[in-house]
């Protein structure tokens, strides 16, 4: 009864790792397709936890975000 319990409770633990994770392959910005649900969504880098329609939506938002990021500060005399 004891071996019972002790691996139902192992299972529970180790159980939701198994469930959240998922084989997608990450690409140079830490992004993927998702085939599921469709579009495509970051996991690492500048866009991390950001959400977009396509690779190329995702190639836009970085492009202006990197181009805000460049911008010279105006210096008060």
């Amino acid at each position: 009864m004891t071996i019972v319990r002790v691996s139902f409770c192992l299972l529970f633990i180790f159980m939701p790792s198994l469930t959240f994770a998922h084989g997608g392959g990450l690409d140079a910005y830490g992004c993927h397709h998702d085939r599921k649900q469709g579009g495509y969504h970051c996991h690492r880098g500048e866009l991390a936890g950001m959400a977009f329609a396509s690779h190329a939506e995702m190639l836009q938002t970085l492009k202006a975000k990197q181009g805000q990021s460049q911008k010279p500060e105006k210096v008060q005399k």
